[in-house]
């Protein structure tokens, strides 16, 4: 058996609380000539010892492996003829006698090399940041791995909150956004910073502040969301019984399906209302965005009642700016040439009598959809893609518009389903659907695929980061999509292996189950660091970089280092010490600053809220 020693910074060293000998003492090695028996008596004697820590995965040794290890440790100095056995133990007290070629042989037995962690040391590698300039086009990854130094390291659990609903930062990070507890008003707050507790928070060990009774604990959570946030504006933007959306709990009412609906520009800076538009008696997604996206100054909303897409231009004014009207009509002009064969339309339009969706005629973005098929099936050259094309002809008419995203400021993607999904009378993935990239310009269809298409799975699996749009105002894009980072690649990978091996499952139904995910609704993703697959390693079913509500669980998130493997921060969402009834569903939502080491975690059970702050604390 080998054993070795030397310092503890070495590769392969022995830990000084280990039972082995020592740094400092002699390095040791059992003759194979004193058992008597070769290699196979030195593989008995092998398992009667417990083997080094370095080795402990090698089944054996090779000569390469010897005399790497014999380099790292402390010189072995020349025993002294006639050396014997001192205490009788073979394997322990047995001096070397002779090369390394005569204990083992064997030179084509491939080496097992020990994993080398980076240094984790802060100051080392501010170091290495003054000193080198790294490769070129690598500095913002390499100051963005700064955040696996600072991280949210403390939480305080039940922070007394102002009678509001908690949103979201500001994509700069220095507002916050709240709703009213009576829905018609705006709260804009001015974000301190991750370090304006730590006053309040001096002299606190540990990683957790729980719901405790004594006075310093209650007076902490009484005052510490004053000290994060600061009031800046109360902005009244819901009059005449409107109520504002608060996004993750509407979900349509089948009684009064058709609603109005307001949008507002609020300028941050001043808290001022800018603009609004108003849709009457429409249906409007809100649920998770779902029914209006931005793109830059681009802002698109679907109403699935008219079947319409309204595209505005907003100005740096904060004011609307008409841009087109996508569905009945694709160019502006297209109602004065309808109505130069049918006045009534111009007389019905004018009058604001008009109702669209009784409209006898195919719109023009349906006609283009039937155009394009119809045209793929001739190329296609075989009667039978004609035959298809006309035996599906009445459920191609009957499509509705159900969803939509903004690709860039020129092209739409759309999806289209039966007229039971987008009125919620059957499930969404149980039915065909069909996606269209429309051209608002040219008004052209570029491209046509059905909800099963290999085709339109490669290109999501290989440019998702197009699809997602999730720092579109920031300088430097940090995607974490399965298209730009291998460890997303491999969640995906494995979502997708779990679908084609289940029960009732297959190939077409995990492509059916990961295009279900599209159109993808805007600002669904966050750009915290701390969610980056590439910095730091979670479990994905807690939480995600998709700002979705997530089951609450019974132990706290670990968030681990992804190039050491070592355990930085933990998140504890909910309370703690509270008996945990299982029957009840718990949810909960964690809102990510876009950059600085905090975070809002939400755990709603029932009516029930519990506000969570994590944040960085320095316990010295």
């Amino acid at each position: 058996m080998l054993f070795f020693s030397g310092p503890d910074s070495l590769p392969g060293s022995i830990p000084r609380s280990s039972p082995f000998p020592s740094p400092g003492a002699l390095t040791v090695f059992p003759p194979l000539r004193e058992f008597g028996g070769g290699l196979d008596t030195f593989s008995r004697c092998q398992a009667r010892l417990p083997p080094p820590p370095a080795f402990r995965s090698s089944p054996r040794l090779s000569l390469a492996n010897l005399t790497q290890f014999q380099s790292a440790v402390l010189p072995i100095p020349s025993p002294g003829p006639g050396t014997e056995n001192r205490t009788g133990d073979p394997g322990r007290d047995f001096t070397w006698h002779g090369s390394p070629r005569d204990v083992i042989m064997d030179h084509h037995v491939s080496t097992i090399k020990p994993r080398r962690i980076q240094n984790q040391n802060v100051i080392h590698r501010l170091e290495r940041r003054r000193i080198s300039s790294g490769k070129a086009g690598t500095h913002w990854h390499q100051v963005r791995v700064f955040h696996q130094n600072v991280f949210p390291n403390f939480t305080v659990v039940n922070v007394e909150k102002p009678p509001c609903f908690l949103r979201k930062f500001s994509p700069d990070g220095r507002y916050f956004i709240a709703f009213s507890s009576d829905q018609t008003s705006l709260e804009i707050y001015e974000y301190q910073g991750c370090q304006a507790a730590e006053d309040l928070l001096q002299g606190y060990e540990g990683e957790i502040l729980s719901n405790g009774n004594d006075q310093r604990s209650v007076n902490i959570r009484g005052r510490l969301f004053e000290r994060f946030f600061v009031l800046l504006h109360i902005t009244n933007v819901a009059a005449n019984g409107e109520h504002l959306n608060r996004d993750e709990s509407v979900t349509p009412n089948p009684r009064s399906p058709l609603e109005d609906y307001s949008l507002h520009i609020i300028d941050l800076h001043t808290g001022r209302l800018c603009d609004t538009r108003t849709f009457k008696c429409d249906k409007v997604v809100l649920s998770h965005n779902q029914g209006l996206y931005l793109y830059k100054n681009i802002l698109a909303i679907l109403s699935v009642q008219q079947q319409t897409i309204h595209v505005f231009q907003v100005t740096p004014e904060g004011t609307f700016i008409d841009v087109r009207t996508i569905g009945r009509f694709c160019y502006e002009d297209d109602l004065l040439t309808v109505s130069a064969v049918f006045p009534e339309v111009q007389r019905d339009s004018q009058t604001g009598m008009a109702n669209p969706f009784r409209d006898p005629f195919i719109n023009s973005l349906k006609h283009r959809l039937l155009v394009y098929l119809w045209r793929r099936a001739e190329q296609d050259g075989s009667a039978m893609a004609k035959r298809r094309f006309f035996q599906y002809f009445d459920q191609l008419r009957q499509l509705r518009m159900w969803k939509m995203q903004l690709l860039d400021e020129n092209h739409l993607f759309i999806k289209y389903t039966s007229e039971d999904v987008v009125t919620l009378r059957v499930t969404d993935p149980s039915q065909a659907s069909f996606f269209v990239v429309y051209n608002m310009v040219t008004t052209e269809v570029i491209a046509v695929f059905e909800n099963t298409s290999d085709e339109l799975l490669e290109l999501f699996e290989n440019f998702c980061d197009l699809f997602r749009n999730a720092t579109l105002h920031s300088e430097v894009q940090f995607p974490c999509s399965a298209s730009s980072n291998n460890f997303a690649r491999q969640i995906q990978r494995r979502f997708k292996d779990t679908i084609v091996n289940a029960k009732y499952g297959g190939h077409t139904e995990a492509v059916r189950r990961l295009l279900g995910q599209l159109p993808i609704s805007a600002q669904s993703y966050s750009g915290s660091p701390y969610l980056d697959l590439s910095l730091f390693s979670y479990d994905d079913k807690w939480v995600s970089v998709m700002e979705r509500p997530k089951t609450c669980g019974d132990h706290p998130i670990r968030f681990y280092a992804r190039d050491s493997g070592l355990l930085k921060f933990e998140i504890q969402a909910g309370l703690l010490g509270r008996p945990i009834n299982h029957t009840v569903r718990r949810l909960v939502a964690f809102t990510f600053h876009p950059f600085e080491p905090f975070a809002i975690s939400v755990q709603r059970t029932n009516a029930e809220y519990v506000v969570n702050f994590h944040m960085r604390h320095c316990c010295t």
